[in-house]
Order: C-alpha cells, then structure tokens, then sequence
C-alpha cells in the first residue's frame, strides 16, 4: 500500500484519488466528464410561439460517482439577472438499461427536480418526464447529443399536449475549458475512457 492509502475491503483508497470505477459501469456519459464552458440559449417565454432567445455563459465539471454508475454535474449559470448554481445528479439503473436525471437549483435547495429518464441509442440519448408547469401539465424532453470528433449538446424541449409537439427552450454547447479538444477515447458513446 503507498503513502496516504487506505484499504477499505478489496479497494485501495488514495489521497487526492477518486475510487476505482466499477469494471461493468455504462460509460454512455463518459464523454462529459471533465471541465467545461458552455454556452446557453433559452426561449424568452413558453408556449406563445416566442422567437427570441437569451443567451448567456456558464461552466460545468462533471465527475463520475458510484463507480461509473452516476455522475454529478456541477454548474455556474450566468444568467443576465444574475449567477445561479445548480447541479445535475445522473445514476443508471442496470436492471432497466435507463438512466435517471435530477436538476437541483440553487435557488430552490430544497427541492429536487422530477426526474427525466430514457437511454442513448448511438450517439443521441433521449431523456422523458411528465412534469407541472405552473399548474398545466407537460412532458419533458432532454436530449443529448455526442457525435466523436464534435463537442456535446443538450437540449430541453416541452409539450403541452401529451408529446404530439414539442418546443425547445433550453440549448447547451459544450467547449471544453482552454479551448483543447477533449480526448476522442472519452468522447461518444461506449467508447472506453482512459
């Protein structure tokens, strides 16, 4: 055992070190781990056939939890009124193949978003929720997208009549801090990390 280790069953646990990922653990969101700009666009108003988009800065680190069966997602959102934290908790359920996604505000850490659930089928993973908005009724949609070779996108859409249609209203571009391009073993879907 090195210096500054611990042994805690089988599992050898170094200072500074993360725990070992499990050997089975999906690596479907892989391609996200790590530090991030981001670009964010948001619909000015919902379901009022809006054209005009807000857009502002932010930044995300994502690190892997519960052996590569979840992640967490910090944020720093610089919305024009103001910096809001919020946090994304993923964990996968190996028995359904499907993936859950929590949101949590800063603003409201109190109260932890519905969750949206869905899988990736290539390179695009599909997330749904059925939620409230104000009192009315909605699905949510997450979609995920990480083509190898091109930087990760998300977007958030919302129906307000079952899913027959959808509006977005939320777009993320990722660049992965100091401009370099992340590493293509860790971009994409099932491509195994470093």
């Amino acid at each position: 055992m090195q210096t500054g280790s611990v042994r805690v069953g089988s599992v050898e646990v170094r200072s500074g070190m993360a725990l070992p990922p499990d050997p089975n653990a999906p690596q479907d969101f892989d391609f996200i781990t790590g530090d991030w700009r981001v670009n964010h666009r948001r619909l000015s108003a919902l379901f009022s056939n809006c054209t005009q988009w807000t857009a502002f800065e932010g930044a995300s680190s994502t690190t892997k939890t519960l052996g590569g069966f979840g992640n967490l997602e910090d944020n720093v959102l610089h919305f024009p009124t103001g910096t809001v934290r919020a946090l994304a908790v993923r964990s996968y359920c190996a028995a359904a193949g499907t993936w859950s996604i929590w949101w949590l505000d800063g603003r409201s850490p109190t109260t932890l978003g519905v969750p949206v659930v869905g899988r990736f089928a290539g390179h695009v993973g599909t997330f749904y929720a059925d939620d409230v908005l104000g009192s009315a009724p909605i699905r949510v949609r997450f979609v995920w997208t990480a083509i190898p070779g091109e930087n990760p996108r998300w977007e958030q859409a919302f129906s307000n009549d079952g899913g027959k249609t959808w509006e977005t209203n939320w777009t993320m571009a990722f660049m992965p801090v100091g401009g370099q391009a992340q590493d293509p073993s860790v971009r994409g879907r099932g491509v195994a990390a470093p």
